[in-house]
């Protein structure tokens, strides 16, 4: 059985957070915490890291990850993540790797764990889901959502909910931005990632952040304190 491989996504452009994949995190780049429970979790054949940025390329080797050398039109700010995947996946087979499963992994999930990465991988493994990713659920029920209009009105999105007692509405889930497991196949072809042919790994709301800006690194920097 060949091994699976763990591909990280880590451009060298971010904006909202200058140089984010980088940038000091309790000691180390915050790249270094990914990469290191990937190898720790004894789960891949190797652990890459996709980027344009030579710095990025090199912090990856220091902490044991392999570079995948990725061009700078996929790199950019509208660039999703499947085409930088494929773009791994396809730069590996041409260079002779075999592999039945690819597990993208985002840099910046200091607060990743093994445990999390091998229960997603059991779960591609079985061969009924074609993607298996993180989830967290939402603190408040989705259901009892409102919007505020520019003149400041408030109206429900739903207001049929209004009454319901939260213990009576279904609970709902979002991405927590940790990983995203794939049999190689659905990654190459058009399969939508958030299908019915995906499943996920329910994480506790209280051990992840996703981090898009100022905000959110100082409260995964509160978060990971209060953990360590």
């Amino acid at each position: 059985m060949t091994k699976p491989v763990a591909v990280i996504p880590a451009r060298g452009g971010s904006k909202r957070i200058p140089r984010k994949n980088l940038k000091e995190f309790f000691g180390n780049p915050i790249i270094f915490y990914p990469i290191q429970v990937a190898i720790q979790s004894k789960l891949f054949g190797a652990v890459y890291v996709s980027t344009e940025d030579n710095e990025i390329a090199q912090v990856a080797r220091d902490c044991g990850a392999e570079v995948i050398p990725r061009n700078s039109s996929l790199a950019d700010d509208f660039t999703p993540t499947v085409p930088v995947i494929r773009h791994a996946i396809k730069y590996l087979v041409q260079k002779g790797e075999c592999f039945d499963e690819v597990c993208c992994i985002y840099p910046t999930m200091p607060f990743l764990e093994a445990h999390e990465l091998i229960t997603g991988y059991q779960l591609i493994r079985s061969g009924k889901w074609k993607f298996v990713f993180s989830a967290v659920e939402f603190e408040y029920p989705i259901q009892r959502a409102f919007r505020i209009s520019s003149a400041g009105q408030v109206s429900m999105f739903d207001d049929t909910k209004f009454s319901s007692r939260t213990q009576d509405l279904e609970s709902s889930y979002h991405d927590a931005d940790k990983f995203y497991w794939g049999s190689t196949d659905a990654w190459l072809s058009e399969t939508t990632l958030f299908s019915s042919s995906s499943t996920a790994v329910i994480v506790p709301r209280g051990k992840t952040v996703s981090i898009d800006t100022e905000e959110d690194w100082q409260a995964a920097e509160q978060l990971f304190g209060s953990l360590n």
